[in-house]
């Protein structure tokens, strides 16, 4: 969600209650574990919902279907017991504008493959909202990993729709065990975080049927989950809050969901096509839900009653469901730090690392060998906990790498230097006169109150490139802050033009760098040296921080950097934008190598942050800038050297791979990332997360690659690779990845064995695939069995091979155990579009087992006599 600037008013009032009204709430909860869970309807709940229903003004239906215009909260109805509800925004913790407990983020969990760690998970987050007295809990995210580029991919669960339901799914029936609603989102296809609003995905039938869609059919099937939040973007030609076809005819007929389809914040564009495309419940405000837009509609009979009425019932339904209406949903049994949910998030932190690397055994470091170590890097202090943007969540304490690093060891030497200055500090370092050759320090600033830099300008000098600060609502989210009316000037469209003359100590290659901020629409910003265009991301904003490279001579060269944004809000009265220039192999500070050769060994932390990662931008590829060089320095110095990366997906390593004997992917791990790392790293904990994304060698090697950004001169993004997104384009394509899907090291191995495939019904038949892993090595460990099927030659393209089970099973050294895995028709199908039903053809099915998607150990047939299929 994004923060509307038009709510300043409201969200401050808010913020300054929050507190109080939590705390005096009713005292008189009953246990949380009793609450009913979202399911199938039964007569009490619908004759409840109807004596309810019956007795509501016009005036009182309408009232409910639209946000209170307080950021988060729903009316209710207070002559008829309705309680007003609350909602809070995840997935990280529940963000109440209290501290509270702070988890891995969705492609951590992910990268879990733990279906009952989820579920626990989920129990704690339901806890952590009825503590706070929050209705709705809007996770998980299960937008499809199409893409490394994706800003919010950190909150979502990669690239396979299989995996991504079932773990969302046991995640959805913990929070709702708790008397709380989880909303699963962002439907649809919100793939990418630039242009969101704006951007039409064109999906063709069968690949949102078989990639994009069933992890929301498994939340609603499976999870039974409450309620559904519609995304921002377009699909197919229409907003997704006024797609009918997606909201009425796939998701509530086809799937048959009773619960609450809600809209993204502001992301409601028309009153009529929502109110009959399926939306319930417009949030935060009702802009287009209100009196006046929906009461000439109900009454012209455009809006019939039935459809206005559908919509309070699933709130009421809801309400009912859960228990709202018969006990207070702040439960003041519960405390608000939680023991258990900190042992939740501790265990998703240790299981969601993945070890990627490990030549020569380099991990885990002996505790005996290693007197001194040295961590290094922008990310070893403080925790990246979190990526940007409404994920943000306050934690009562966190723990980063260094500090996990000292709280493991007590008898090892513990050096650190961040190892790299931060970006403000090279561009208030870069140097600039007015004019060239010499002259007065500093660069002309002209200000436009417009986005084109047109008109009448306001003149001043700088001395560098360096405003505002990027946007950190940790402050805002723990309470820590409160806000005020400054905070929110108008929104006002700007744009400015920085120019200035730089002249570089000696010739050579620089980077030119640019990091911007804003949390929604219409920024942009390009950079041009000697007049020649450099950086351009003017008219689509892509990432916040661009690098280009440059060979410059020891002359002046002129710079000129525009920028538009629109101001104001919680972006700041002055929006964030910094740039500086760097020579080649300057970036990393002279200490870092001394220190990384001194030491026994070296732990190199590096990767991205809340302002570099984050919603309503996408990220770049490469790391941000420097840091492939401190990696290269740092291994160059120190052969013993182990690198930890922050990310929502895959980077490009090609700069530095081949040097690094271990690497560890960390995502983005919560309070207790540090804690986890340094248990990994040591060997207490063995590792045991496996990719839920493949990570490719170039960006350029992505499936999506040619079809990520809009065509030319539209808004529209062509989803031209079908169904082989992730794994399955990589091996159509016969392209080899750096780390495929499923892929994960551990300090121990596994073996399987004796798979074999058993037919347990009739008809519509389905099948149980049976095989044993056994750990033949010395440690105890988990392992991550996977389960794929390669189809027979098809009337349509299939990919070679679909993942359709998983387990995580922990095994001692030498402990073997006989596996079972379920398969019916739609673990074998596609979707035949011309019939509108799942399909499977004749043929001879492979079942292949093992440790990832290129690592099979075992396989079997499984042959289909006819043809089978499945309903919608």
């Amino acid at each position: 969600m994004k923060l509307p600037h038009r709510l300043a008013k409201a969200l401050l009032l808010l913020v300054a209650t929050a507190a109080a009204s939590s705390a005096a709430a009713a005292s008189s909860a009953t246990s949380a574990a009793s609450a009913t869970s979202a399911g199938t309807r039964t007569p009490q709940v619908e004759q409840r919902v109807d004596a309810i229903l019956e007795q509501m003004t016009l005036e009182e239906k309408i009232d409910m279907i639209g946000g209170a215009g307080t950021l988060f909260d729903i009316r209710g109805v207070a002559r008829l017991h309705v309680p007003p509800m609350k909602a809070a925004d995840g997935p990280f913790g529940v963000r109440n504008f209290t501290r509270t407990t702070v988890y891995a983020g969705g492609i951590a969990l992910a990268a879990s493959w733990n279906t009952e760690l989820e579920r626990r998970i989920g129990t704690q987050l339901g806890r952590d909202a009825r503590a706070r007295g929050v209705h709705f809990y809007l996770a998980p995210g299960v937008n499809i990993y199409r893409s490394p580029l994706n800003g919010r991919n950190f909150e979502y669960y990669g690239e396979d729709p299989y995996l991504a339901g079932q773990t969302a799914a046991a995640l959805i029936v913990g929070i709702q065990s708790q008397g709380v609603a989880a909303t699963v989102k962002h439907y649809l296809a919100d793939n990418s975080e630039f242009a969101r609003h704006t951007t039409d995905a064109l999906i063709d039938e069968r690949t949102a049927r078989e990639i994009y869609l069933p992890a929301f059919e498994t939340a609603v099937k499976s999870g039974h989950v409450a309620a559904v939040m519609d995304s921002y973007n377009l699909v197919n030609g229409e907003h997704m809050t006024q797609n009918r076809r997606f909201n009425r005819e796939i998701l509530k007929h086809d799937w048959g969901f009773d619960g609450v389809l809600m809209s993204d914040w502001d992301a409601t564009y028309d009153t009529l096509d929502a109110a009959n495309g399926g939306l319930d419940l417009e949030m935060p405000g009702s802009t287009y839900f209100n009196a006046a837009a929906l009461m000439p509609l109900v009454r012209s009979g455009r809006v019939t009653m039935d459809v206005l009425d559908d919509k309070v019932r699933r709130i009421l339904r809801t309400a009912v469901r859960l228990g709202w209406l018969d006990r207070p949903q702040l439960d003041p049994s519960i405390s608000r730090y939680d023991v258990a949910s900190d042992a939740a998030a501790l265990q998703g932190a240790e299981e969601g690392v993945v070890l990627l690397k490990n030549a020569g055994g380099v991990l885990p470091l002996e505790r005996h060998k290693i007197r001194s170590i040295a961590v290094i890097g922008p990310n070893a202090y403080p925790a990246p906990l979190i990526g940007g943007g409404s994920a943000t969540v306050a934690p009562f304490h966190a723990s980063s790498l260094l500090e996990g690093l000292s709280g493991e060891l007590h008898d090892v030497d513990i050096r650190y230097t961040r190892g790299i200055a931060d970006l403000q500090q090279f561009a208030r370092d870069t140097k600039w006169t007015l004019h060239a050759p010499g002259g007065e320090p500093g660069l002309q600033v002209e200000e436009f109150d417009n986005l084109d830099l047109a008109g009448a300008a306001r003149g001043r000098v700088a001395p560098y490139i360096d405003q505002g600060e990027p946007l950190d609502l940790s402050a805002l989210a723990s309470g820590d802050k409160k806000l005020n009316l400054a905070d929110f000037a108008a929104p006002h469209p700007t744009s400015t033009r920085w120019t200035g003359y730089f002249t570089p100590k000696s010739a050579g290659e620089y980077d030119v760098f640019v990091q911007v901020g804003g949390f929604d629409k219409d920024i942009g910003y390009r950079v041009l040296v000697d007049d020649k265009l450099v950086i351009d991301h003017w008219t689509l904003k892509k990432t916040p921080i661009a690098v280009a490279k440059v060979m410059l001579d020891a002359h002046a060269h002129k710079i000129v950097l525009e920028h538009r944004a629109v101001a104001g809000g919680l972006d700041g009265r002055v929006p964030f934008v910094r740039l500086g220039l760097v020579g080649s192999g300057a970036w990393v500070e002279p200490n870092a190598e001394l220190l990384a050769a001194q030491a026994d060994a070296v732990i190199i932390a590096v990767g991205f942050d809340y302002a570099s990662e984050a919603e309503a931008w996408d990220r770049s590829f490469s790391l941000p800038p420097g840091q492939n060089e401190l990696v290269r320095k740092m291994c160059a110095a120190n052969p013993r050297c182990i690198v930890v990366i922050t990310s929502g997906g895959a980077v490009d390593m090609s700069a530095w791979l081949d040097g690094v004997p271990a690497l560890l992917q960390a995502w983005y791990l919560g309070q207790d990332g540090g804690a986890a790392l340094a248990k990994i790293l040591f060997g207490t904990v063995n590792p045991s997360g496996h990719l839920p994304a493949t990570f490719e060698r170039r960006w350029e090697d992505n499936p999506v690659h040619d079809s990520y950004y809009p065509q030319p001169g539209t808004h529209q993004v062509r989803y031209q690779e079908g169904v082989f997104v992730g794994y399955r384009g990589y091996e159509a394509k016969h392209i080899q990845p750096m780390f495929p899907f499923g892929f994960g090291l551990s300090y121990t191995d596994f073996e399987y064995h004796d798979l074999q495939i058993r037919k347990t019904g009739t008809g519509q038949a389905t099948y149980q695939a049976v095989f044993s892993v056994k750990n033949v090595g010395t440690r105890a460990g988990a392992v991550v069995a996977q389960l794929y099927v390669a189809p027979p030659p098809s009337a349509v393209p299939r990919p070679p091979k679909e993942l359709k089970g998983f387990t995580k099973i922990l095994l001692s050294p030498g402990e073997s155990r006989q596996v079972t895995m379920p398969l019916d028709v739609r673990s074998l199908a596609y979707f035949d579009v011309r019939a509108g039903r799942w399909r499977a053809d004749a043929g001879a099915y492979g079942i292949l087992v093992g440790n990832s998607s290129e690592q099979i150990a075992v396989s079997a047939t499984l042959k289909l006599d006819r043809a089978l299929s499945a309903g919608k």
